[in-house]
């Protein structure tokens, strides 16, 4: 299976998933640390993580399967949210939560 796949895989396999640096209690970089707190936060439920540091090939892949040049990137039942910045702009306005809340 190539990287692609595994990644669609692992995308429709979970309702939430975050690709980035490190893993939810150890975070490897400020963005994907911010972007743990900002899903805490919102009371996503279960959250995939994916440790972007252990696979080079995910950490490749997945920015060409999102067509987004940074980690850390969000999932949200199959379908991509974006990276920290735009997780917390989401959040300040409520529509992160919202999205949680639906799914």
């Amino acid at each position: 299976m190539d990287t692609q796949q595994r990644i669609k895989q692992i995308v429709d396999g979970n309702n939430v998933v975050l690709f980035m640096k490190g893993t939810a209690q150890f975070p490897m970089c400020g963005f994907s640390g911010r972007a743990i707190q900002i899903l805490k936060a919102c009371g996503a439920g279960e959250i995939k993580t994916v440790n972007v540091l252990e696979d080079d090939e995910i950490r490749q892949g997945i920015k060409a399967f999102s067509n987004w040049p940074t980690i850390p990137q969000l999932y949200v039942k199959g379908e991509f949210i974006g990276g920290s910045d735009i997780m917390m702009e989401m959040y300040e306005s409520g529509e992160l939560q919202q999205l949680f809340a639906a799914a």
